[in-house]
């Protein structure tokens, strides 16, 4: 069997790191680790690392691992838009696989993304978890319910995320699903789509870049689908139910900046109502932020102006330095 070249074809992974070498360090193997039938190629996208993530990388010598060093951090947004493009152009895929640098499949997973069949599914997320086993809540996949009558009588009856959010019911349960827009964790996708509909906006920089794409893929005619039984792990601990602050304060602007864009997309004619639900409750968040509740304030602000002008053209410099409490150019 050729590289890559299990039931759905040639397969390549892409991973964005930055300054996470000890996750790097259990990603790369577990991938590695599937054989070359589940797995042609893993493009490790190091976004200017500087914690010896470099040095690492050089001493691999799996001829599957591809490695591409960007000048500066673009975000992961940034990344998975230039890793996804270096595999296009060099390595050939017909399914592309993407996952943070602390997210990596479990054992056998890539070889039960090969046993499925996917003839007219464009995408396919996986069921993500964290090393406890519970939920990943950033990772499970969504029902839109704006798209959908029922799912946004759930909600508005107090059903919550819950109503919208696949659960342990659905995780549980075998077989794909459509759903409507999923993370780039364990999303798998159709090489001929970007092709057709092209690739994440790497002007998002980062939060819900992932959400956008595969949410503007689906209002695009796409079908992307949920398979329980391809497994991946997130050891991740960026939110934490104990310290409800945004850290580091500089994410506030483009947390919110781009849930403004997601929610123009979701909602439709209702993105009015939907915005006066939102930004109160937003701003409630100020008072967890004792201290630096100016710069916040001063961050929610650009976050709004920008993400109802859907403007992505703020440099990052410019973010930094306002989070700083700096003017942006001194």
């Amino acid at each position: 069997m050729q590289n890559g070249t299990g039931g759905n074809g040639r397969l390549v992974a892409v991973v964005v790191t930055h300054q996470r070498l000890e996750q790097l360090r259990v990603t790369v193997p577990a991938l590695l680790a599937s054989g070359p039938g589940d797995l042609a190629a893993v493009v490790v996208v190091d976004n200017a690392s500087d914690d010896g993530t470099p040095d690492w990388l050089a001493t691999q010598t799996d001829p599957r691992l591809h490695v591409l060093r960007l000048p500066r951090n673009l975000g992961g947004a940034g990344g998975f838009a230039a890793g996804l493009r270096h595999a296009m152009d060099t390595l050939d895929p017909e399914w592309l696989v993407v996952m943070d640098d602390d997210a990596r499949p479990e054992p056998g997973a890539l070889a039960a993304f090969q046993t499925l069949e996917l003839a007219g599914w464009d995408g396919i997320a996986a069921a993500v978890r964290h090393p406890d086993g519970t939920l990943c809540e950033m990772n499970r996949p969504t029902l839109n319910p704006f798209w959908h009558k029922r799912i946004l009588w759930r909600t508005l009856m107090g059903g919550g995320r819950g109503a919208f959010h696949l659960g342990e019911a659905d995780f549980a349960r075998p077989g794909l699903r459509a759903v409507d827009g999923a993370s780039f964790v364990g999303f798998f996708l159709r090489a001929a789509v970007i092709g057709q509909r092209g690739y994440p906006d790497p002007a998002l920089f980062l939060y819900g870049d992932d959400a956008i794409y595969t949410m503007g893929l689906t209002r695009a005619g796409d079908r992307l689908g949920f398979a329980p039984e391809i497994r991946f792990e997130h050891d991740s601990t960026t939110y934490s139910a104990a310290d409800p602050r945004i850290r580091p304060l500089w994410k506030v602007y483009y947390y919110h900046r781009n849930l403004l864009i997601l929610y123009r997309i979701a909602t439709g004619i209702f993105f009015v109502p939907v915005l006066l639900y939102y930004i109160p409750r937003w701003l409630l968040r100020v008072r967890a932020h004792r201290g630096e509740r100016r710069r916040f304030l001063r961050l929610f602000g650009l976050a709004v102006v920008d993400g109802l002008r859907r403007r992505t053209s703020r440099p990052h410099a410019e973010v930094l330095a306002r989070a700083e409490g700096r003017r942006p150019g001194t």
